[in-house]
């Protein structure tokens, strides 16, 4: 066992490295990519653009409820091994997902339009380019709904190496677009035209999913079949999630339509500015989680409760690490890499960036543990609970709002919010599967917050002692880097991953050689 456990570290080291690639390359085209589409829509239709959005993704309640459901019952019977159950959840997972779509599509041309034209903040002569956004939006989703079972097909089966190469495809496509709309000399609404670029995008990657899918893995050929058992565990599984699902959302783009509501579109720009340097932080540690939650699922379906352990423990440790590793120089830093990025921001965008990645050093945490209480299927009273604490994002912050607080204090109870409920998921994990609590807030929790405090002693000293400029800036960065690397080594990590990481270095070097 040890000899396969060996094998699934390095299977999850190889498909990190493939991921990271991918983010790399996302990552600096998204940060040119932000700039551009900022200074050529306007902050205002930036704005716009980055609300109307969300309130589609708002129709995604169901849909991520049942996107988590696909996920982990593919993974599921992969790990068991049951070939004709596999084919059965992935039809019905297809077959679920186009009705679906008819279901968002009708919701959304009703109480959607209904909710843009007559409810939120939009200058009275951009509604019509609102509604050209809205309705390419509907279509973008709709779309990246029929892919979500081939998506997760891919990462059942950790081929994140195709994962990576379609990411990038992506990411291309998209450049290609601001590219356009930036330098096309036509005579257009830009932002009508970038809208509906997208949906064009969106079809072409369903496309490839499906080829890809339907080519490499068995199960991925739709039947016309629906498995009524399947059907009824799925739903089940997804009805208790879409609590989760809904209070995830209203965290997020509910708390942002708030923010429209209250303080208009250049808020939401600030905003969305903030959530862009999040996406591109937050995806490293997002790829390293990729990699790791399929190996969780599979070892509970073994029965490997020892293995399963530790995964969720490391696996919170490192992207934590990895969060901290970029998150950290930009905090100090925050002012003068937006000016160097994007010469000019609205109000609030400082404060919403560095909230921001406070908030995600705090939820990333949490991530195995989701993983982990997926993997059992029994999260009814886990939902009712955390589900429920995590809500309560949405009505504090619109009493934070109503009583004349400033933008950024639904950001910290944001924060407050998310340790109880880690706190919670604790609770409920120590339950159901045995996890040993004190062992994880030894090891994981106390662990990186150790290593947090020591990481920005000397950042804060260099950061604060010098004027604002290069000089600083490059300083604190490379104090930065340089401070968490050490003490991840030194203090975050245990011997034996010291040793592994000796032995990865070592092996790279040998490489370098040749």
């Amino acid at each position: 066992m040890d000899a396969q456990h060996a094998e699934n570290t390095k299977r999850i080291a190889k498909n990190t490295l493939m991921l990271y690639v991918r983010m790399l390359f996302s990552m600096l085209v998204s940060l040119y990519t932000s700039r551009v589409v900022l200074n050529t829509l306007g902050v205002e239709d930036y704005g716009i653009y980055n609300v109307v959005g969300g309130l589609v993704a708002m129709f995604s309640l169901v849909s991520n409820s049942l996107s988590a459901s696909v996920r982990r019952f593919l993974t599921f019977e992969l790990g068991r091994g049951d070939m004709q159950r596999l084919k059965e959840t992935f039809s019905t997972s297809v077959l679920i997902h186009i009705a679906l779509a008819a279901v968002v599509f009708v919701l959304a041309e009703s109480l959607g339009v209904w909710f843009l034209n007559t409810q939120m903040t939009i200058p009275a002569d951009r509604l019509t380019a609102a509604n050209w956004v809205f309705q390419a939006s509907i279509l973008s989703f709709m779309f990246g709904l029929f892919s979500v079972p081939y998506n997760a097909s891919i990462v059942a089966h950790e081929r994140m190496k195709t994962f990576a190469y379609i990411g990038i495809l992506d990411v291309v496509l998209r450049l290609l677009i601001v590219l356009f709309v930036a330098y096309v000399p036509f005579s257009y609404d830009k932002l009508i035209v970038y809208a509906l670029l997208q949906i064009a995008v969106s079809f072409a990657l369903q496309l490839i999913y499906l080829r890809y899918c339907r080519k490499n893995f068995e199960e991925c050929r739709l039947r016309w079949r629906f498995n009524k058992q399947c059907w009824k565990e799925m739903s089940g599984f997804a009805g208790w999630n879409f609590i989760g699902a809904t209070s995830g959302l209203l965290k997020d783009q509910g708390v942002n339509v708030l923010l429209n509501l209250f303080l208009g579109p250049i808020v939401n720009a600030a905003r969305g500015i903030s959530s862009s340097v999040n996406a591109a932080i937050g995806g490293f540690a997002g790829n390293f989680m990729s990699a790791v939650n399929p190996q969780i699922t599979k070892s509970y379906a073994s029965g490997d409760r020892l293995y399963m352990f530790s995964l969720v423990e490391r696996g919170s440790r490192f992207s934590f690490y990895i969060i901290l590793f970029f998150a950290l120089p930009v905090i100090f830093e925050t002012d003068f890499i937006l000016t160097l990025w994007l010469k000019q921001y609205p109000d609030h965008t400082v404060n919403f960036v560095r909230l921001v990645l406070l908030l995600s050093l705090c939820e990333i945490l949490s991530n195995t543990l989701i993983t982990l209480q997926l993997a059992t299927g029994r999260i009814r009273n886990y939902q009712l609970a955390v589900g429920g604490m995590q809500l309560m994002n949405f009505p504090v912050s619109y009493v934070l709002l109503k009583m004349e607080f400033p933008p950024e204090s639904t950001l910290i109870a944001g924060i407050l919010i998310s340790l109880l409920c880690l706190a919670l998921r604790l609770v409920f994990l120590r339950g159901m599967v045995g996890l040993p609590v004190k062992h994880f807030l030894y090891n994981v929790c106390l662990n990186v917050s150790v290593v947090l405090a020591l990481s920005a002693i000397l950042p804060a000293m260099v950061h604060f002692n010098l004027q604002y400029g290069w000089g600083r800036f490059f300083a604190t960065v490379a104090t930065c880097l340089v401070c968490v690397g050490l003490t991840v080594y030194l203090v975050g990590c245990s011997a034996s991953e010291r040793q592994f990481i000796n032995g990865r270095l070592q092996t790279v070097k040998a490489k370098l050689r040749i």
